[in-house]
This record gives structure tokens, C-alpha cells and sequence, in this order.
């Protein structure tokens, strides 16, 4: 085969490939924003908002443009389609890179061209890797939704390619326009994701192996080239990122303060001034004919050029845009933006443990204050005096829940530090918790996910449990071993959709590759090494991951995988250079070359093949638009004008979604309390968004600045219930401040019991109540704080500041009781089924009883208000996020239960029913079955609730119905677990305690023998006979 035939060819095998991976993307996207970060995504994308830190200004362009081609209720599958159509090219790129390798493997004649059969094995090779990588579990979950990953992968695909392309044509003129655009590239990916330049060893490797193409480097030269790569990778990390934007921040400085001049005005002098700079000494050395010279300048200012699109984050925010994380609306707050700074940091090389000693030393930052900036105190820098450690593993001690994980690691071992509650770990011990659970648990699990094979889609937080979160080949003889036979498993383990068996296959091609291109190109073995290690241990060792990680974390490694994906495809070589060789001899293997090359590549196309038949039921996300449906009922669920105050990112995203992209609802204000620990978040309540009016609250900035009261002490030394405007005003005067022993002076608040005057007429008019509650309404309430409560969080101050003006004209509706706001308000919520309202009426609400709430009101929202048309379908996946969301957070059957309570207490025992029987028709058990009992909700105490109001209400019928399905689930669980009980004497004991109220249940309403039938049933399971 002629080279132009071979090229044709191959750009023709590549397109293909790459259409098999759009196409299979396209058809599984999600059509709507899921759950997680890509609502948010989605929404700031959409109207080019201000995201969460360290921002994405890239991906949002990009995803805006796409959204350009539709209307809003389409942006969210336009940018899941920008994620579909990215990851395809990726798949395109990883294609054309395995087949530069495998041409460095399968040798050419001599006179440069391809026999068929070597032409076949290296297009085979590419598309064998390649779909691989287009059908692995992580990279296949990233490409279908609205999420940076997809699009990060895509510039690290193209960064190595372009590496590539600066590879076979560097000795011709302008080769290093390829190195000038990788440059480029790596400034944009800082606008998407970090992750791409953890290709830079490689790529520098790259170089230096062209320098010196057919000669040898000592060890001491490798070293070198590996710490040229670390010190560009540190340079573009730690310096330009970093300290660019921090010295625009003190041109600013002196611009503002000194000059008088608008925020952000030294900010621009300073980037026109660098990039004048820049242009400066490009044509000065290019004019000297300095090449290399000029050669890192260009690629330093295509870096800058890049990195530069953040000024559209400034811009956006000065806009104060709806979504407006952390407000980076200036340079300063930008440089901590871009530091995460909210999350916190993390170990490396050298620092504490969990229980070191500590010292806060104070802290100052520029913030700005009118026209100014000002000097403000930070929250503190915490300096750890004693107890540190090398490559310390085993840090966090944010929680008593990490500190027993550690020390289950520890045993009775450890160190004695002064000062120090719990022991030190020894550094053996440290490693152990390393190896174990960052390494094994956190890394390599996910990869045998990817190559071996999943057991399900459930999130496993730590090791050690065996029927859940863990890999599964799905080869018998060694998944008992690991895991015991589980064939006699619930249904919602046994067949879970996230149960990929690929009997190792891809893994055994992988290895294969290893060897066979480590044994023929060392060089390019140790390429690919190097993008598989840096993009994945090395993530490990830098992210210093605590336990308890509330999500799976496998899309982190995404690259590692690609890279892996890359020893897959050239196994195609190496068994097709294994056959061909031991034909060699043989007459007619020239014939049969071409051949061979063929069915080993139809063969071997059979592991992606495989993948994609297991993968496909859990990664189709078509027809799931359930986190949508929830944002809108939750909106929904608040009066007009209303306050929904949310926790989490999947109670808030969804919610940003609803209201940016669909207007569902404008007129409510979100208010997040993760977020409201933040000055940013507080400031954005003062002021108008979208249809939503200003809160009124009346806190100084200066009293709620970040590092400014993040604890209000609370200082009663009367016992007295104090009216709470009182109260907020001793907290806002200037010279109210009590001592703490260090001698600082601080604001506090001056009583554990607030009154709250009650205006009955707005509450009435503004919907908080019905007229015919009007009666109950106080002329006040008082909020009363627990006596062992000794400080205030800043989301409660935010409460203690909107309630202290309240004039009961907006209605103020909290998700899940409130959370951690425990300043009395939660005696005063009354149910509304997907939210808590605040009423001037005292009542007591627990999940199983509801208390004080308008049984007509509460029956008239979920039959005509709250949908469910996408919860109850029965044609899309339900992973295991719906699973805990609709089964454990937001308890879909609970909400109908204690709607059809509510009807019984006005004994209107039809609508009972008729709620009971659209609970059933709307949380089908075809997809959220009646026990899930493993997963550890209270889902099986709601459906035992749901079979008792059923018998309540006189549906006795619809009862045993209920109970009898619900009966056979149970003893199908119970009876494995009595196979498994020292694994699952908890579930085993929860099953018996169901299966036993069933049969009272069935006694008390008087249907003894079916009562009698269930213990005879449980008896006859435990091997009893009856006396």
C-alpha cells in the first residue's frame, strides 16, 4: 500500500471511528441538566455567568455557542451535545496518536510503504484503542453530560497530537508553529480544566527524544529532561497562574487607592502593558534572529493570550450576574478564585495529621469597600506547631467520621504527641492508609472498573463492603473469591445496570500492549507511562484525598484511562506481529498476511465490542429528566415572591437551572447556606435577580467580610426573650463587642430567645397562611436556641438579619427542616411537601409525622402543582443518584404518605386512597422497588407507612396487595442475608423487623391468617417449626 493510499485510509478509519463515538454519545445524552455540577454548568454557559472556583470561561464560550442554535428549553442537550461532539473528537485524536505509536512498532519496507497486512494491523490497532476508550465506563459517563471533562479531554487529545505533528515534521520550516499552538491550547485549558497540563512531561519528553531521534541519553540526561518538564509544569502552575493575576491586583491597588481611579483600571494597564511587553521582544528577538529565544516568548505569550479569556469572568461579574460565585468581580478576589480558596488546601510533601497542634496566626487581604480597597482581617492562617510528618496521607480532622477511619489503619499504634488528643501515625501506618484506600480504593478500583469489569453503580465511600462500589470481572472463580457468591442477591444488586462484565479483556489487551511496546519502542512505552502515570497516581498523590468522598471520583482519571486505552489498541499489533511471525517461514504467508491482520483486528474488535453491549444499559441517559422535574417542584413549592433557602449542590444546581435557562419561577430568591458562610453569596441577596426583589437586611459588609465573624458568640447573661431587631441592632452598633481571652474585641448576640413581631394581615394576604387559620396566628413567636448552643454560623446570622425585618410579606420555605440553621426556626415549619414553610404557628415536624399543615392545600399541590411525569416513566436508567435522591434525600413515597395522612385526619379516606394509589402509579417499583433495604434508606418504612394508611383508609384489598409484593422483596433480601450475616446483620435484622410488622399489621386490621402466613414464612426461612 502506497503512502497516499495509507493516509487516505487512514483518515477514513479515524472518521469512522470517531462517528461510531459521536453517534453513540448523541443518541445517550441526557436531554435535560442532571444532577451534580452540570446544571450549574449548564446555566452559566447559557447566560455566561460566574461558576464555581477555579471557573471554566472557556467551556462556557464554547457551550454558549452551541446553545445559540436553539431555544432555552434546548440549551441543556445543545451543551450535553458540545460534550458528546468533544469527547468523539477525542476519540478521533486518541486514534490518530495510537497509530503514530503502532508506526513506530509495525516497521515500513524499505522503501517506505505499508504492506496491506501491516496497514490493516496499524489501523486496527488505533481503532481497537480507540473504541476502547469510546465505550470505558468513566469516559463514556463525562461525554453525555454538561460537565468541563469531556472538553478537557478533548485539548489533552489534541496537545499530545499537536506534539505529534511538531514530531514527524520538525526538520521542516515552521515546525514549531505546532509547539506555539500547544502553548495557546495550554493557556485556554486553564479557562476548562487543570487536569491538560499533566501532559507537559510528556510532551517535553517528546522533544528531547527528536533532539537526539536514533542516539541514547544517559540517566543522568533523562533526569535532567524530567526536571525540565516538572519546572514548566511548576512554572505555568505555581508561577503564571498564581502571580499573574496577583500582580494586576497591586497595579490595581495603587490605581484605586492611590490614583483614584475605577476598579479593574490597573488591572487592564497591566495586561496591555504585559502583552506590549511581550509583542516587544518577539520582534526585538526576532529582528536579533534569537530563535530559541523568541521561540519561548511567543509560546510564553500565547500562554498569557490564553490564560487572558479570564478577564471575562471579571467583566461577567461586575455585571452581577444571577450565578455569581465568589463574585470575582476584581483582581484580588480573582487571585482567590482561582486558589480555590473556599475549599481549603490539602498536604504534600511535608505537614500535619489529623491531630496535630495548632496555632491561628492572623491574616489580612485586600477587599474592596466602596471606591476603595481596604485592608481586612482574614479568617486566620492555621500553623501547625507540632506533629508533622513526611508525605503526610492521614491529615484531615475536619470530622470525628475521618479521624475512626484513620485510626482503623492505625489499630492501637502510633506516636504520643504533646498537646494532641489522638496519636500520631507512624509513617508504615500512613503509607498502609496510602496504598489502601488513595491507591487501591480511590485509583485502581476505578481503573479494573474500566477494564475488568463493576459490580454496580452504587456509591461505596470505603473499602471492605462486598456488595457494593467494588470491580467485578465477572469471571466466577475469582469474583468469589473477592466478593462470595452473590447470585442469590436482591434484584437491585444481582441485576443492577451498572453491572459491567468484561471477563478482564481489555485489561489482558492492555498488558499485552505493555509489553510488546516496551519491548519494541521503549521510548514511546515510556511516553505513554508518563501520560498514564502523571494523569493518574501522580492526581492521587497531589489531590491527598480525605475518606468519605460524597461521590465517586473516577472522572478525575479520565486521562490515565485514555492513556491506558492506548496499550489496548496496540495488542492488535503485537498479536498480529506474533502470528505473522511464526507463519513467516511457511509458504504462502505473504498471501495470508492481510488475512491475518484482519481477523486478528475482527477479533480483538470484539472486546469493545463487549463493552459497549455491558456498558450501554447504565450510560443511556436518554428520557431522564428527572433533576429537572425535582428543581421545578421545589421552586414550585414556594409562594410568589417567595425564599427557598437550599444545602447542597443537588438541591441548588437543578434549581440555578430551572430558573436561568427554562425561567421557571424568577421570582424566587435561592438562597444556599453552603454558600452563605460567604460574604459574596450575603452581598448577591442585596440585590435584585431576575424577577426576585432585594432581601432586606441590614448587616454591614464590614461585620460579614470573609475572615469577619464566621462565629458570632452568643453572650445571654438575662435568660430573656429579646425582641430580635433589638437584638441585630446591639449586634450592628460599632462599640457593642465583648472580650474573648485573647483580649480581641468581637460582635456577639445578646440573647438565645428572639421575638419576631407578626404582622397577621400580610400574612394572610401574602398566602402564608388561609384565612381560616387566622384565628391561630400570635401577635409574635419567639425563636429559642438551645442552651448548650454557645455560637452562631454566618448562615444563621444571614437568618437571624433577614428575620430581624421580616414583615411576613415574602414567603420564606427552607429544604430538609432547615439543615444546620438551629436558631428555634424549625419549630415553626409547616409541611408543603417538598419544602418546609416558615409559619407563625408552633408546631413540631418529624419525617414520620408531619404535625400542624393544610391537609387541602398540600392534596391540591401534589395533584395540580408538583409533576411527575418524568419520575414515573419507566424507560430511562435510574442510577443510583435517583436512587438516594427519590428513595433516601427527598423520599418521593414519604411525601405521598404524609399527604394521605393528612386526608385521613379530615377522615376523607377517598382521597387517602386515591393519593396512596398515585404513589404507586407515579414511584413506580419497576424502577425504585419496595425494598432497597442494602442501600441503608428509609424507603422500606415509608412503603410499611403506605401499607398501614392504606389499611387506615379501608382499602384493606390495596393493602394486602401492597403488603405481599412488598413480602416477597423482603424474604428474597432476607434470606440472603442470612446467607451473609456477619456481612449484613444490620440489613437481616431490618428485613425481620419489616416482615414482622406486616404481620401485625395484618393482625391489628383483622386479617390473622395472612399474619400468621408471614411468620409461618420466616419460620420456615430460619429452619423453625412452629409449636
Amino acid at each position: 500500500m502506497d503512502n497516499k493510499k495509507f493516509t487516505l485510509w487512514n483518515r477514513i478509519t479515524a472518521a469512522v471511528v470517531s462517528l461510531i463515538a459521536a453517534v453513540t454519545y448523541l443518541v445517550t445524552i441526557e436531554p435535560t441538566a442532571s444532577f451534580w455540577d452540570c446544571g450549574e454548568f449548564i446555566a452559566s454557559s447559557y447566560k455566561l455567568e460566574v461558576g464555581h472556583p477555579p471557573g471554566n470561561p472557556v467551556f462556557q464560550l464554547f457551550a454558549r455557542l452551541f446553545t445559540m442554535f436553539g431555544d432555552n428549553m434546548h440549551a441543556a442537550v445543545a451543551v450535553n451535545a458540545f460534550s458528546a461532539i468533544c469527547s468523539a473528537l477525542t476519540i478521533f485524536f486518541l486514534y490518530l496518536t495510537i497509530v503514530f505509536l503502532a508506526k513506530r512498532i509495525v516497521k515500513p519496507s524499505e522503501d517506505g510503504t505499508y504492506s496491506l497486512g501491516k496497514a490493516i494491523a496499524i489501523f486496527g490497532s488505533g481503532a481497537v484503542g480507540a473504541l476502547a476508550y469510546t465505550f470505558s465506563d468513566t469516559f463514556w459517563f463525562s461525554a453525555v453530560e454538561g460537565e468541563v471533562y469531556a472538553m478537557s479531554s478533548l485539548i489533552t487529545a489534541l496537545v499530545f497530537w499537536a506534539m505529534i505533528k511538531w514530531y514527524e515534521q520538525a526538520d521542516q520550516p515552521y515546525a514549531n508553529r505546532w509547539i506555539v499552538l500547544i502553548s495557546f491550547l495550554m493557556g485556554l485549558s486553564i479557562g476548562i480544566h487543570l487536569l491538560n497540563l499533566l501532559a507537559i512531561p510528556a510532551l517535553v519528553f517528546l522533544y528531547y527524544y527528536k533532539q537526539r531521534e536514533n542516539g541514547h541519553y544517559t540517566l543522568k540526561e533523562y533526569l535532567k529532561i524530567f526536571l525540565v518538564s516538572v519546572v514548566i509544569l511548576a512554572v505555568i502552575l505555581f508561577g503564571i497562574i498564581p502571580y499573574l493575576p496577583k500582580i494586576a491586583a497591586y497595579f490595581d491597588l495603587f490605581f484605586v487607592n492611590t490614583l483614584g481611579l475605577p476598579f479593574n483600571s490597573g488591572a487592564v494597564f497591566f495586561m496591555v502593558a504585559l502583552l506590549g511587553l511581550c509583542f516587544f521582544g518577539l520582534f526585538r528577538t526576532m529582528k536579533l534572529q534569537k530563535v530559541f529565544a523568541n521561540t519561548v516568548l511567543l509560546c510564553f505569550t500565547m500562554i498569557v493570550i490564553g490564560f487572558s479569556l479570564f478577564s471575562i469572568v471579571i467583566i461577567r461579574s461586575s455585571a452581577k450576574t444571577p450565578t455569581n460565585e465568589y463574585q470575582p468581580d476584581n483582581p484580588f478576589t480573582l487571585v482567590r478564585y482561582l486558589g480555590r480558596e473556599q475549599y481549603g488546601s490539602n498536604p504534600l510533601v511535608y505537614g500535619q495529621y489529623f491531630d496535630s497542634p495548632y496555632e491561628i496566626e492572623t491574616t489580612t487581604y485586600w477587599a474592596p469597600m466602596g471606591d476603595k480597597y481596604i485592608k481586612a482581617e482574614g479568617p486566620g492562617e492555621v500553623k501547625y506547631t507540632d506533629g508533622k510528618m513526611l508525605f503526610p496521607r492521614m491529615w484531615s480532622g475536619n470530622s470525628e467520621s475521618h479521624i475512626a477511619f484513620y485510626k482503623s489503619y492505625m489499630g492501637n499504634g502510633g506516636q504520643v504527641v504533646p498537646g494532641a488528643q489522638h496519636k500520631k501515625p507512624t509513617f508504615f501506618q500512613n503509607l498502609t492508609f496510602f496504598f489502601d484506600y488513595q491507591l487501591n480504593w480511590m485509583y485502581w478500583r476505578y481503573f479494573m472498573w474500566n477494564f475488568a469489569g463493576r459490580q454496580n453503580d452504587i456509591h461505596s465511600p470505603s473499602p471492605g463492603d462486598p456488595f457494593i462500589g467494588n470491580w467485578e470481572s465477572g469471571i466466577g472463580i475469582i469474583d468469589n473469591i473477592r466478593l462470595m457468591d452473590q447470585s442469590d442477591a436482591p434484584d437491585y444488586l444481582k441485576n443492577n445496570k451498572g453491572k459491567n462484565h468484561y471477563y478482564m479483556l481489555p485489561l489482558l489487551l492492555g498488558i499485552i500492549g505493555i509489553f510488546f511496546q516496551f519491548g519494541r519502542d521503549k521510548r514511546g512505552c515510556w511516553l505513554t507511562f508518563l501520560m498514564f502515570f502523571m494523569t493518574g497516581i501522580a492526581i492521587v498523590i497531589y489531590l491527598n484525598q480525605p475518606p468519605y468522598q460524597v461521590r465517586e471520583r473516577d472522572y478525575a482519571y479520565a486521562g490515565s484511562f485514555y492513556s491506558f486505552s492506548i496499550w489496548i489498541g496496540l495488542a492488535v499489533a503485537a498479536v498480529y506481529n506474533w502470528i505473522s511471525s511464526s507463519c513467516e517461514k511457511k509458504a504462502g504467508a505473504k498471501k495470508c498476511d492481510a488475512t491475518i491482520a484482519a481477523v486478528v483486528t475482527a477479533a480483538l474488535l470484539g472486546v469493545p465490542a463487549l463493552m459497549a453491549s455491558e456498558n450501554w444499559d447504565d450510560h443511556d441517559r436518554s428520557n431522564r429528566y428527572t433533576a429537572v422535574e425535582m428543581a421545578r417542584n421545589y421552586l414550585n413549592s414556594v409562594g410568589e415572591n417567595g425564599i427557598l433557602v437550599t444545602h447542597g449542590d443537588n438541591d441548588t444546581f437543578p434549581l440555578w437551572y430551572a430558573q436561568e435557562v427554562e425561567n421557571v419561577r424568577p421570582d424566587v430568591r435561592i438562597a444556599n447556606t453552603s454558600l452563605l458562610g460567604t460574604d459574596w453569596h450575603i452581598d448577591q441577596m442585596k440585590y435584585a435577580v431576575n424577577e426576585s426583589a432585594p432581601l432586606d437586611l441590614t448587616v454591614s459588609p464590614r461585620q460579614y467580610l470573609y475572615g469577619t465573624n464566621e462565629f458570632i458568640y452568643i453572650y445571654d447573661t438575662r435568660d430573656t426573650a429579646l425582641y430580635l431587631s433589638d437584638v441585630m441592632n446591639i449586634f450592628k452598633h460599632p462599640k457593642a463587642k465583648i472580650p474573648l481571652s485573647s483580649g480581641k474585641m468581637v460582635d456577639y448576640i445578646a440573647s438565645r430567645k428572639l421575638i419576631i413581631p407578626v404582622n397577621k394581615e400580610n400574612v394572610l394576604k401574602y398566602g402564608i397562611l388561609d384565612e381560616k387559620y387566622a384565628d391561630m396566628i400570635p401577635d409574635e413567636i419567639v425563636l429559642t436556641m438551645s442552651k448548650d448552643k454557645d455560637y452562631l454560623t454566618k448562615p444563621e446570622l444571614f437568618m437571624l438579619d433577614l428575620l430581624s425585618n421580616y414583615q411576613w410579606d415574602r414567603p420564606i420555605n427552607l429544604l430538609s427542616m432547615g439543615g444546620d440553621i438551629n436558631i428555634g426556626i424549625k419549630e415553626y415549619l409547616m409541611y408543603e411537601g417538598f419544602s418546609y414553610k416558615f409559619v407563625p404557628i408552633k408546631n413540631k415536624t418529624k419525617s414520620t409525622d408531619i404535625g400542624f399543615a393544610d391537609p387541602e392545600d398540600l392534596y391540591y399541590k401534589i395533584k395540580n402543582v408538583y409533576k411527575w411525569d418524568a419520575l414515573k416513566r419507566t424507560d430511562y436508567f435510574v442510577d443510583y443518584q435517583n436512587f438516594y435522591t427519590f428513595c433516601g434525600v427527598l423520599s418521593q413515597r414519604n411525601l405521598f404518605v404524609n399527604a394521605a395522612k393528612e386526608m385521613l385526619k379530615i377522615k376523607d379516606y377517598e382521597r387517602a386512597i386515591e393519593l396512596l394509589d398515585m404513589c404507586q402509579e407515579c414511584v413506580p417499583a419497576e424502577n425504585f422497588p419496595l425494598d432497597v433495604t442494602y442501600l441503608g434508606f428509609s424507603n422500606e418504612y415509608m412503603v410499611l407507612d403506605m401499607i398501614e394508611t392504606y389499611f387506615r383508609a379501608g382499602a384493606d384489598a390495596k393493602a394486602l396487595e401492597l403488603a405481599k409484593k412488598f413480602e416477597d422483596e423482603l424474604f428474597v433480601s432476607t434470606e440472603f442475608f442470612l446467607m451473609n450475616y456477619d456481612d449484613t446483620k444490620r440489613e437481616f435484622d431490618a428485613c425481620y423487623n419489616c416482615i414482622s410488622y406486616i404481620a401485625e399489621l395484618a393482625d391489628h386490621f383483622g386479617h390473622v391468617d395472612y399474619g400468621n402466613e408471614v411468620r409461618k414464612r420466616f419460620n420456615d426461612l430460619l429452619g423453625v417449626e412452629e409449636e
